[in-house]
């Protein structure tokens, strides 16, 4: 099973959609490794040595977050050619179905509705070949985790002074359906949220709203560990320049923090 796992590993860094094509479910193909390296030997072989030899296996962040921060990359980034095997090795490493379901929702909101929407084909194709029904996802509304009304407030209150009068509405979607809604679902433990949303905003390049949700992901129980080493993973599925363009302000917040 690792040996395969391994072997489907080794194909999923490299496809992607074409400049200027809108990806979808099926359009392409992930490529061989007979087919890489008979174009880029280098690349199958920095593959093999360092995505399928290291990365994975390195103990700073478990299987099963580097499945979710994948995952999350692959719809920030809308590159769904990769994504029926990493939603798929993220399940093999423990991510329960229910939690697919949030990433995906979570993400609507934080990388856009299209690219939530994209994700929707290849995850409901792999459901299907598992037999995941309804029973085991998530209902679209119900009980709540409980909220912090204190903290909310200030959040609240320094948003709203900051932009009320610019764009009223943006303040209000913000407090009623994120805040006080699409993270106090229960599917999805605050701390994998966090990961998610900062995952997809060094992944998209959102520099300027990484200080705040790192701060949250660690007051939700990431380590300075973990997030050193979600940095490390994403140069690989986003590019160096994402990771290193994130790299001063996860400093900046890990420095500040108390050990």
């Amino acid at each position: 099973m690792k040996m395969a796992a391994a072997s489907l590993l080794s194909l999923c860094l490299l496809a992607g959609p074409a400049a200027g094509q809108t990806s979808t479910a099926g359009a392409n193909t992930m490529s061989k490794p007979d087919d890489i390296r008979s174009v880029a030997p280098a690349l199958e072989a920095y593959t093999q040595k360092f995505v399928v030899g290291d990365l994975w296996k390195r103990a700073g962040l478990s299987r099963r977050d580097r499945g979710i921060v994948t995952v999350a990359a692959l719809i920030a980034r809308r590159q769904t050619v990769e994504l029926p095997h990493y939603l798929a090795l993220a399940l093999d490493n423990g991510v329960k179905p229910s939690e697919i379901s949030e990433i995906i929702t979570h993400l609507a909101f934080y990388t856009g509705w299209a690219n939530a929407l994209d994700a929707i084909p290849v995850a409901s194709e792999l459901f299907r070949s598992r037999n995941i029904g309804a029973d085991q996802l998530p209902p679209a509304s119900g009980p709540q985790l409980p909220l912090d009304e204190a903290a909310e407030r200030q959040r609240a209150t320094r948003v709203g002074e900051q932009f009320g009068q610019i764009t009223p509405s943006l303040v209000q979607y913000t407090t009623d359906v994120l805040f006080r809604d699409l993270w106090l679902r229960p599917a999805l433990a605050p701390r994998d949220r966090s990961l998610v949303t900062v995952s997809a905003l060094i992944a998209t390049g959102q520099v300027a709203q990484i200080t705040y949700h790192l701060n949250r992901a660690m007051d939700n129980g990431l380590t300075r560990e973990e997030a050193g080493e979600v940095l490390g993973h994403l140069a690989f599925y986003a590019g160096w320049p994402n990771a290193f363009s994130a790299a001063p302000v996860v400093k900046d917040v890990v420095e500040k923090r108390p050990r």
